[in-house]
């Protein structure tokens, strides 16, 4: 569940180049319905023998979490701790977000996808930019592309920016998509306050003030993005989204009923499967470092078939973009050593979209960047 892109395998390694593409290529474009007439995919996509997907792998054991439960407030903040210190990942169910909602989402977002590519084109996404249309990442890269297509918009729970999402759609697409931007208002509108409330629970299990987190990102600047994994002629070639962690604070996934998530635990990869019911939840880079590293963003990837096309929903929550990324003084009095520096969510925004393609050293190489570049906040 990238907020960005796709890149290195899950070994400790030397960063590799960061392969974009050169400005003299010119990009491949991303059309399942004819790239799939063709006996091989394109070699952009075809990703490195230690980077190929698993055929078969475990199923990850995943704590849910139950948001109606009275007991929640006690039992989930240690449930959440055990899982965040060890993969990041746990699933929340009756959580309170309507099921008509949630299939509507769902039912909008295949019609877009089904939508010729000229029309997907009306929203494109531009260079350096997160939000728009992405037709795989041809427009940056030129190696280890994705399978796959997405939609990305921002949300603002800022009181003065209550119709980001609704004036996107309508400015972007046109006013037949009215309907589109009031439903993903809404659809962001719940992730947003579902977000608070985990916020509270994760801030409980850190031993911080409930209130703490959700008066953090209260006004947050978050992004959504609609995720479409195409079947493929040849899955054991590619991958719909290469192992990275999320650098955004907190991601909430919705799946379809097809199988593609894994995350690396243990030295292998695992599955998390779908399940309609629950929403993945997943702590971020941004999240890591409001913790000072004591809960971890895990690494993770998607991967496609021959069969059946996957879809999911992806709400990355994000900080005010000006609000200074720092661990609260009750971590910190616990520690003898910050392990990263003070910055803000537009410069590590920045950093994953201009300077550097997303993996499991994201984190640590943006400290470096700020560090090094002495960049101010």
């Amino acid at each position: 569940m990238a907020i960005l892109c796709t890149t290195t395998s899950p070994a400790e390694k030397e960063h590799e180049p960061k392969q974009d593409l050169e400005k003299d290529q010119t990009p491949l474009i991303f059309n399942p319905s004819l790239l799939n007439l063709q006996s091989q995919i394109p070699n952009q996509f075809i990703w490195p023998d230690e980077e190929k997907p698993s055929i078969d792998i475990p199923e990850l054991n995943v704590p849910f979490i139950d948001l109606s439960s009275q007991d929640s407030t006690l039992e989930a903040p240690r449930v959440i701790a055990e899982a965040c210190t060890k993969h990041g990942f746990f699933l929340v169910v009756n959580h309170g977000v309507s099921e008509s909602l949630i299939s509507e989402a769902h039912r909008l977002m295949e019609r877009f996808f089904d939508m010729p590519l000229a029309g997907k084109q009306k929203a494109q996404r531009k260079p350096g930019e997160s939000c728009g249309y992405a037709s795989s990442f041809t427009g940056r890269f030129s190696t280890k592309l994705p399978w796959k297509e997405t939609l990305s918009f921002q949300f603002s729970n800022e009181k003065s920016s209550s119709r980001t999402v609704q004036d996107y759609f309508s400015d972007t697409l046109g006013q037949e998509f009215e309907q589109f931007g009031k439903v993903y208002q809404d659809y962001c509108e719940a992730m947003s306050s579902l977000s608070l409330k985990i916020m509270e629970l994760l801030g409980l299990s850190l031993g911080v003030n409930r209130d703490y987190f959700r008066g953090f990102f209260e006004e947050n600047d978050s992004i959504m993005r609609l995720n479409h994994y195409p079947p493929c002629q040849t899955p054991d070639l590619t991958l719909g989204t290469g192992p990275h962690c999320d650098p955004s604070s907190l991601t909430i996934l919705h799946q379809d009923h097809v199988n593609g998530l894994q995350v690396f635990v243990d030295n292998q990869w695992q599955s998390i499967p779908p399940n309609r019911k629950a929403f993945v939840v997943n702590i971020g880079d941004t999240f890591m470092a409001l913790s000072n590293g004591i809960f971890k963003s895990c690494l993770h990837r998607a991967v496609v078939n021959r069969e059946s096309a996957r879809k999911s929903m992806a709400f990355f929550l994000c900080p005010k973009k000006d609000k200074v990324v720092k661990p609260p003084s009750d971590i910190l009095e616990k520690m003898t050593t910050r392990k990263y520096p003070d910055f803000t969510w537009s410069m590590f925004l920045e950093f994953t979209q201009k300077h550097y393609r997303a993996d499991v050293n994201t984190l640590d190489s943006f400290s470096n960047w700020v560090i090094t570049n002495k960049n101010p906040i």
